[in-house]
């Protein structure tokens, strides 16, 4: 037996858990830090760094979930430790405003814990679909699975936005710890039996960690993706800790309207990534390489628009990150279809280690990519104001934009990725 579509609906819970957890230490507490503690952004940018490389330990989480036998537990292990490390950011934000050092250790240590249960639940949630899965459902429960993401980072930074209005620590905290106790038991309930009577799991790979590794990094297809979604994420995930300052502190949202224009932005992705599941999969209009492309163009128009707002003082910031937040789920779901169809590629039993091997390429490109925005803006601001500051990370993020889309059309073909013999040297 494989997954049914109830099934992949219920995995799809689990990863809209993983969304409403993360959007709140990458949005509303960055915010918090940047804003009202006066904070430099490059400090929470550290943080969210850090989450982000701890994922490097993603293929050996996936290639664990590989030869141990039973996802589930990975899984669901790994959102309690999600769990408990937003929650301890938000507790690490409130402890700076009194005693900084204090709250900053705890911040830091609890940004470590969100990287490890993101790392241990996402890559064995994504192994765990691309190896009971039919081949002709791939796609679309990746579709589905990363809908229900954004939905609920959306659903999450929307109605958070409104309730943190009038903000207050002690109201932060409730918020923080209802979703994360939330979290956790929504997921243990999506998991629960959910591999009783599937096809049946590899008996234990005695093949040493490294080894395993080694043996998909060989592989020309694994290789080439791996190179484009660490270029692509790069892009991706330059503005997400400086949009919601650059709304506070040149356009003058409050905490909750900045924390809303998150919410607006993931809507606009949600929408995105719908638009291609119907035109793409439904109404079979264009291919995976196209879509890719059309993303990553359109994500640097309107990066393009929302860098000049700043100069022209135009109220109409909403609808261009909106925009953006299109054609970034345009780009996502593409990309994440090729995965998909890629994990299952190859030598056996490695559907999970490759996952983690692109899972970590993206963390690690959405830890450089968070981490030198934050950076080149506060260095930016030294030398101009705030409007041209982060005016000039905006179009420096949409040339990465640009970037990827030529190398999607380099190394992809139609729905297929090509292999990359003169992408790698010595090949």
């Amino acid at each position: 037996m494989t997954l049914g579509w109830l099934a992949i609906f219920r995995l799809g819970l689990v990863q809209m858990c993983l969304g409403a957890i993360v959007v709140l230490t990458t949005s509303t507490l960055n915010r918090l830090m940047v804003v009202e503690l006066a904070l430099p952004a490059v400090l929470s940018g550290l943080m969210v760094a850090l989450h982000y490389a701890i994922q490097i330990t993603r293929p050996s989480w996936g290639y664990k979930s590989d030869t141990g036998g039973n996802r589930t537990v990975w899984i669901l292990g790994g959102m309690i430790v999600l769990a408990a490390g937003g929650f301890a950011a938000a507790l690490g934000v409130v402890l700076m405003q009194t005693v900084f050092w204090p709250g900053l250790a705890l911040s830091f240590l609890a940004y470590a814990l969100i990287g490890l249960g993101a790392g241990a639940s996402g890559t064995s949630l994504l192994a765990l679909l691309a190896t009971c899965t039919r081949a002709d459902r791939r796609a679309a429960a990746a579709t589905i699975t990363w809908l229900m993401m954004i939905f609920g980072i959306a659903l999450t930074a929307g109605v958070v936005g409104r309730l943190l209005e009038p903000y207050s620590p002690r109201l932060l905290l409730e918020i923080v710890g209802a979703v994360c106790l939330g979290a956790v038991a929504l997921t243990a309930l999506a998991v629960f039996r959910i591999e009783r009577g599937l096809v049946a799991r590899p008996e234990p790979d005695p093949t040493p960690f490294r080894e395993g590794l080694r043996e998909v990094w060989a592989e020309p297809k694994a290789r080439a993706f791996t190179l484009f979604v660490f270029l692509s994420m790069t892009a991706y995930f330059t503005q997400e800790l400086i949009l919601e300052p650059y709304a506070g502190l040149v356009f003058g949202f409050t905490p909750g309207q900045s924390t809303s224009l998150s919410g607006a932005q993931n809507g606009g992705v949600f929408l995105g990534m719908l638009a291609v599941g119907i035109g793409a999969t439904g109404l079979k209009l264009g291919d995976l390489r196209g879509w890719v492309m059309a993303g990553c163009l359109g994500s640097a128009l309107s990066l393009t628009g929302i860098a000049l707002l700043g100069q022209t003082g135009l109220p109409l910031l909403v609808p261009a990150v909106v925009l953006m937040g299109v054609f970034n789920g345009m780009f996502a779901v593409a990309a994440i279809g090729s995965m998909m169809a890629l994990a299952g590629e190859g030598r056996g039993a490695r559907e999970g280690t490759r996952m983690g091997l692109w899972g970590a390429a993206q963390g690690v490109a959405a830890g450089f990519g968070g981490l030198a925005g934050a950076a080149a803006a506060d260095v930016l601001r030294l030398w101009t104001d705030a409007p041209s500051a982060f005016g000039l990370v905006f179009l420096a993020e949409a040339g990465l934009f640009v970037a990827a889309a030529l190398m999607a059309l380099r190394i992809m073909d139609g729905g297929r990725v090509m292999p990359a013999t003169r992408l790698v040297p010595g090949e």
